[in-house]
């Protein structure tokens, strides 16, 4: 008697999915001096390929809504992305493969309030660490530090638990979006207040004409996507 044929385990279903949507490639590796991915042999076309048929999924998974939530207002919604789970991986796998390469010790990711919650806590699993979340004022129970920070429209305040990371531990911050910098500027404040080390802010989107990046130097910026 012969038994049924069992189906494909879910994890390979996914990556053979995966596969249709990625050229083929021998070996992977990443030079950090060229800030791309690359083959190990230094055939980086192959990987550089790669990498932007990745991009161009995320890409693909952005929807713009012209005057939202306001008129002259571009608004980028990654909720297709979200729906995708080949595309939300991509994300994930992405921005585990930068940090692992440049940062070989890395403490917490700090999630921001909201979407940042959305990245944080799975990008963190990966790397097998921990996540704090930093949130709006009013959130957090116990004790906390706060920091105020400039709206359009008034002032706004950045929330975090007083032990949620001790003095000299590596942190990454992480979010959905950089616009002007004004909130991810506050959760640096917040880091530096409870004396940790910002090694990076890893967002998905980045909005280059608002400037955010310039804002929030000396800490570096790392983007997925970038728009004017």
């Amino acid at each position: 008697m012969v038994s049924p044929a069992l189906p494909p385990p879910p994890s390979a279903m996914v990556s053979s999915a995966l596969s249709r949507l990625l050229p083929p490639s021998s070996s992977r590796g990443f030079t950090p001096a060229a800030g791309r991915l690359r083959s190990a042999g230094g055939a980086r076309d192959s990987m550089s390929g790669e990498l932007g048929t990745r991009r161009r999924l995320l890409e693909e998974r952005v929807r713009p809504f012209p005057d939202f939530p306001s008129p002259g207002v571009l608004f980028r919604d990654i909720t297709p992305l979200l729906k995708d789970p080949i595309a939300f991986r991509t994300v994930i796998d992405l921005l585990e493969t930068h940090l692992k390469t440049h940062y070989p010790q890395i403490d917490f990711i700090a999630g921001l309030d909201s979407r940042g919650f959305l990245f944080g806590p799975v990008l963190a699993q990966r790397l097998g660490i921990g996540c704090v979340l930093i949130r709006k004022k009013g959130k957090l129970p116990g004790p906390t530090e706060s920091v105020s920070y400039a709206l359009e429209y008034g002032q706004a305040e950045l929330e975090i638990q007083s032990d949620a990371v001790k003095p000299g531990e590596k942190v990454v911050l992480v979010d959905d979006l950089l616009a002007t910098g004004g909130t991810m500027c506050a959760a640096c404040e917040l880091m530096k207040k409870l004396k940790a080390e910002v090694l990076e802010c890893a967002v998905v989107i980045e909005l280059k004409s608002l400037k955010g990046a310039e804002k929030l130097k000396p800490f570096p910026v790392y983007s997925l996507l970038q728009y004017d």
